[in-house]
């Protein structure tokens, strides 16, 4: 470098501030200190590598803690088995397999989609190789998953063979209980309606009478199909030889109860304390009944046609918006959800049809080519089960069928979308 140039040098460092010189040396400072944080900070995250079965939990990339998958091995009848130790609806299985101890939720997947999937809330143990859960009544011979959470699942398994839960035993009289008694208790005598109950049907009631010679103070318990208290009614003081009900529709702080097993339970308890129960557990069966959300519409013998029956299927430069059910003419035809009258005519193409707005569903309802004009008009109150005309083949129509239509919210041409009907037709076809 010649004279000219160092003198340039100097000049230009000289014009430099104090202040300039003094941020430029922290910033050099800072830099450092912070590559000198860095390098302690991966040795200390070096150290806290697990290796082998130590007792760091594994990081996944990102520093978040990694969940292993569970993993299903077996699916084993251990309570309430139908013969041959097979599973039944209501029996207990034992889950075997690897990564259990976080599992939350069991899902039974059955065969027609998602629709017929029964799950199951577990309450997660410590026990990493197995764990027990109890069959919904309405699972389906299908796959089995267990899941800690929605994203960590295991793989869903072969088909499990899932026979159908015992029918209740009806109990439509009053009898007397073969529950637990204390000596001095009142004597109890009790009755359930019917066996099954459709939501938004007609409900079901629970009927029951005392024997003691004084007033005896009363509770009815709804039980889940898990044992525990779903809901309590409180009659108070009830005199002896009276004949009291409860009435329950199958909804639970104003929303659909979930399907299942549901049983009432009479407790009573006498002036003196002595107590008595109709039954010991919900396992006994007594004042038991089926909870089910749907009834299968065509009340008969009937198909599901070809591949031209479907949700789909070309109709002249549109699509088939519906499924067609085949079955007799005449055969008996019943809402499949109660709910209210949306809609009520005659069609050149669907015939004599009726919309049925579903109670507490979200969905509408659609029955097309009926023989005759419903009995509802818009406006009217149907409940789940009701008659509501007979299969037929009005309108554009070849053979005697069900065209049903499901509606998405807000329902039936008012910003609503149709979806296919099949699998839901299939779910309710497996239990009633």
């Amino acid at each position: 470098m010649d004279e000219r140039a160092r003198i340039s040098s100097r000049i230009a460092v000289a014009r430099v501030s104090p202040r300039k010189r003094l941020a430029r040396a922290l910033g050099l400072t800072l830099l450092g200190a912070t590559l000198l944080l860095g390098s302690l900070l991966a040795a200390t995250a070096g150290a806290q590598t697990p290796q082998g079965d130590g007792g760091v939990s594994p990081m996944a990339p990102g520093g978040t803690t990694y969940t292993p998958p569970p993993i299903v091995l077996k699916v084993r009848c251990v309570k309430g088995c139908a013969s041959r130790k097979r599973l039944q609806g209501g029996s207990t299985a034992r889950i075997e397999g690897r990564n259990l101890a976080g599992v939350r939720k069991v899902t039974f997947h059955g065969s027609a989609g998602r629709r017929d999937d029964r799950r199951v809330a577990v309450k997660p143990g410590t026990s990493t190789r197995r764990l027990r859960v109890r069959v919904p009544h309405q699972a389906l011979t299908g796959p089995v998953s267990v899941s800690i959470s929605r994203t960590v699942t295991s793989q869903r398994t072969k088909a499990i063979k899932v026979l159908p839960a015992p029918e209740p035993e009806p109990n439509p009289v009053l009898t007397p209980v073969p529950g637990p008694r204390q000596p001095g208790s009142p004597r109890l005598e009790t009755a359930t309606s019917r066996t099954k109950l459709y939501f938004a049907g007609r409900g079901v009631r629970f009927s029951y009478r005392v024997a003691h010679p004084s007033a005896v103070n009363v509770t009815v318990d709804l039980l889940r199909p898990d044992g525990s208290v779903a809901y309590t009614w409180y009659p108070g003081a009830v005199q002896p030889g009276q004949t009291l009900s409860v009435l329950w529709r199958g909804t639970l702080q104003g929303a659909p109860a979930p399907p299942g097993r549901y049983s009432f339970r009479l407790n009573a308890a006498s002036a003196s304390g002595a107590r008595a129960r109709s039954s010991a557990s919900p396992s006994s069966g007594r004042d038991a009944f089926d909870l089910l959300p749907h009834i299968f519409p065509i009340r008969g013998r009937h198909n599901y046609g070809q591949s031209g029956a479907r949700f789909g299927a070309g109709r002249g430069g549109r699509s088939h918006q519906g499924h067609d059910v085949f079955a007799r003419c005449g055969t008996r035809l019943v809402a499949a959800r109660g709910g209210r009258v949306k809609a009520k005519a005659y069609h050149a193409a669907a015939g004599n049809y009726l919309v049925i707005t579903g109670s507490l569903a979200g969905q509408d309802y659609v029955y097309m080519h009926m023989t005759e004009p419903s009995a509802f008009d818009r406006g009217d109150r149907v409940l789940t089960g009701q008659r509501i005309g007979t299969v037929g083949d009005t309108g554009r129509a070849s053979g005697c069928h069900l065209h049903l239509e499901l509606w998405s919210g807000p329902g039936w041409y008012s910003g609503g979308s149709p979806f296919d009907p099949l699998p839901s037709l299939k779910d309710w076809d497996s239990y009633s």
